[in-house]
């Protein structure tokens, strides 16, 4: 089998212009994050996938009714608000939080070293999820966290028998594609009133 960076497109990859965010690469880049959470193992992370998933198809379903006008992520959100409609606003907003808790997650994971990886998807979970969600969901969401696999039972899945040192460097690179993108969308969003990351 190939190394999981081998299989995906990057967030680093995904095209952006003047005129925003390529949507049919971030969606293929975002299909690929869900494969990720494959690796962590069955059920560990069920409810971030179909969360994750949902929204896809939310987006995905606008895009491919009009792509002329949806080419970007910004167009498609400027042409959903200018019809007054938020559905697949919504899913994008969303899908940046899922994305934002991705990023923070493997980002700590791989400048604390030392750290579990429970404790990194923890300490992210707190930041960037836990004030959208429930009593009841943080719990739930408490003992996922904790069923995360050990790094190096997690690097040995996403390495797929590959150099642990290439994966490192192809998950950095994974990595600032993707804070580079959910940083942009999330301040579009902000900014323009569509909604708050």
């Amino acid at each position: 089998m190939k190394p999981y960076f081998e299989t995906v497109k990057s967030f680093a990859d995904v095209r952006v212009t003047d005129a925003g965010v390529d949507t049919a690469e971030f969606l293929e880049a975002s299909d690929g994050l869900v494969q990720l959470f494959d690796l962590l193992g069955t059920g560990v992370f069920g409810f971030v996938q179909s969360d994750i998933r949902g929204n896809i198809a939310g987006v995905r379903s606008r895009f491919e009714a009009n792509k002329e006008a949806s080419s970007t992520l910004e167009d498609l959100v400027r042409k959903e608000a200018r019809e007054r409609k938020k559905d697949a606003t919504a899913c994008l907003v969303r899908l940046t939080r899922g994305l934002s808790f991705t990023c923070a997650s493997l980002q700590n994971m791989q400048s604390d070293t030392s750290a579990e990886l429970y404790a990194c998807f923890k300490r992210s979970y707190d930041v960037v999820l836990s004030h959208h969600h429930s009593f009841i969901i943080r719990s739930v969401v408490g003992v996922a966290l904790r069923a995360v696999p050990r790094r190096p039972d997690f690097y040995a899945r996403i390495a797929q028998g590959g150099d642990v040192a290439q994966l490192d460097v192809a998950l950095a690179r994974w990595l600032a594609g993707l804070h580079v993108l959910v940083g942009r969308i999330s301040k579009f969003l902000e900014d323009g009133g569509y909604g708050r990351v």
